[in-house]
């Protein structure tokens, strides 16, 4: 794995962290693309994050959708 996919993976969690996000989880695939003739590597990332919003609404309200 290239040390500049690693610098940039670094980069995404820091940038979502910076925002308020919790990283829970992070998957870093490198691969010879099979559609580009040249030999430079690519790279996907998964990131899974999380975010606590705080409701606005009543915490007595009568949703029977509401997990209470």
């Amino acid at each position: 794995m290239d040390d500049d996919m690693l610098a940039d993976q670094r980069r995404l969690v820091e940038l979502l962290e910076s925002e308020g996000w919790d990283v829970t989880d992070l998957e870093l695939s490198a691969y010879d693309s099979p559609w580009a003739d040249d030999d430079d590597p690519e790279a996907t990332v998964t990131i899974t994050a999380r975010k606590l919003y705080e409701s606005d609404e009543d915490e007595d309200d009568d949703n029977p959708f509401r997990v209470k």
